[in-house]
């Protein structure tokens, strides 16, 4: 009997015409792509799969990798893999996945995109615009803020927090806009090398910073990174944007901040209790919100389902998988151990 693949949602074609051709049974839990896959449905899935390929939307604990006895392996369809207790998983001898290096760019430019529409209140204006509102042009119409050096010639500074592959894409679309970069990262030295990115300290970049992204990985580390005194230190007149993790930034103190104008905008990509929204966020009209698309062009989500079905397929054949991300468990006694089990 071939293995079998218990993919927890639909994935784009070309990862699933991957598992076909390999000729692994492929078994979808949610093909509703408007609704995730409940917990109950999750566990029975992983019941009956020789591998398990994930989406951030699935915790993947000690419970469901106890349901999961056949497993060979988990491959999930992201770069980053918080979702996945991958401790629990090499205890009990499974490899990990991911999709590294695929969504740079794609991540990157939603990351531009959110900073121009909230500097020049696009999504504002279209509303204002659909509701019939416009009815002559103003001098005061909507006026945003420049991201250039504009009409007072002066540059303005990107603070960048987070420097991985991401934040240094986000670098260097900003040298096109004749800006300032400030960048805070464990990566230090990296940055200092640069000819033209700053290193600063966190309350530095934020206080001198016209416009902050966030690009750092979500671990307890950096849960609530920014909060209400790092939010305050940010000039009046600056803008976040988050299309990292959500719970890097104290939702409800983002609320207060965006109420208060103590910012002056914010762009949100991640939610801190995705998918819900902080009280009061949908209804900041400084605020831009978007659920959850920086990978989400054709090119990329086809690429990330394609690395995710080839990493199955290496786990259905107990081969190493070109993303591991716990590449030790291959010497390891619990892997030998857990192939012995199956066998």
């Amino acid at each position: 009997m071939s293995p079998r693949v218990f993919l927890t949602r639909r994935i784009p074609a070309p990862g699933l015409d991957i598992l076909h051709a390999a000729g692994l049974e492929v078994e979808i839990g949610q093909d509703d792509p408007e609704r995730g896959l409940d917990r109950a449905a999750l566990l029975r899935g992983v019941a009956r799969a020789d591998v398990l390929l994930s989406l951030l939307t699935e915790r993947i604990d000690g419970a469901v990798l106890d349901a999961g006895a056949r497993l060979r392996g988990i491959a999930n369809m992201a770069v980053g893999y918080d979702n996945i207790d991958v401790a629990a998983a090499s205890a009990r001898g499974l490899p990990v996945s991911n999709t590294p290096g695929v969504l740079t760019d794609t991540t990157a430019d939603l990351t531009w995109a959110l900073l121009l529409a909230v500097a020049r209140r696009v999504p504002e204006s279209e509303r204002y615009l659909r509701a019939g509102h416009y009815r002559v042009w103003g001098p005061e119409l909507f006026l945003g803020a420049d991201v250039s050096p504009g009409g007072s010639g002066v540059p303005k500074t990107l603070g960048i927090i987070g420097f991985g592959r991401i934040g240094r894409a986000v670098a260097r679309r900003a040298h096109g806009f004749d800006m300032r970069v400030l960048a805070h990262s464990p990566e230090r030295a990296e940055i200092e090398a640069l000819p033209d990115v700053t290193y600063a300290e966190l309350d530095t970049l934020l206080r001198e910073s016209d416009f902050v992204t966030l690009h750092a990985p979500g671990t307890p580390a950096t849960r609530h990174l920014l909060g209400g005194r790092e939010l305050g230190l940010m000039k009046p007149t600056a803008f976040l944007v988050n299309v990292a993790r959500g719970d890097l930034v104290d939702e409800a103190a983002l609320v207060r901040a965006l109420h208060e104008g103590a910012i002056a905008g914010a762009a949100l990509d991640v939610y801190e209790r995705e998918p819900e929204l902080a009280a009061g966020l949908a209804n900041c009209e400084n605020a831009v919100l978007v659920p959850h698309i920086g990978s989400a062009s054709r090119d990329t989500r086809a690429l990330m389902a394609s690395m995710a079905a080839r990493n199955a397929v290496a786990h259905a054949r107990g081969e190493r998988a070109p993303n591991v991300v716990n590449p030790a468990i291959y010497e390891a006694a619990a892997y030998a151990a857990h192939a012995q089990s199956r066998s």
